[in-house]
């Protein structure tokens, strides 16, 4: 079991920034595509971002000029820096992995095998 431990998240106000961070092995740096995703309140959960491992990010259209997804291999940690924040980000953010041997990465939440223990976020009007 791939083991990926979130930091961060918290409250803030409209228009405000916040980075969660999900540290990982390095075995799973190197091998993995990382996302995040978002649950909202009695909401499904929905794909925010996604990196592969080597680094090539894809950003749904809300994210897009807002969000940015970043890793250092370095230390074996993934972020998500998000600026400009909406009431409508407010959720649970979950870092989540799956093995791409051949590369890429793909949005689809079922293709993601391993969670964290997920982060809230709460942004206020």
């Amino acid at each position: 079991q791939v083991q990926l431990v979130q930091s961060g998240g918290g409250s803030v106000q409209s228009g405000g920034s916040l980075r969660l961070s999900c540290a990982a092995s390095q075995y799973i740096f190197s091998t993995h595509c990382l996302g995040w995703f978002r649950q909202a309140p009695g909401k499904e959960r929905e794909v925010v971002a996604a990196i592969s491992r080597d680094g090539i990010t894809t950003l749904t259209t809300s994210s897009k000029g807002r969000f940015n997804i970043s890793r250092i291999n370095g230390n074996n940690t993934a972020y998500l820096q998000m600026n400009s924040l909406k009431p409508e980000d407010t959720g649970i953010y979950y870092c989540a992995a799956y093995p791409t041997p051949n590369g890429g990465c793909r949005m689809r939440p079922n293709d993601f095998r391993s969670w964290g223990q997920g982060t809230q976020v709460t942004v206020s009007s």
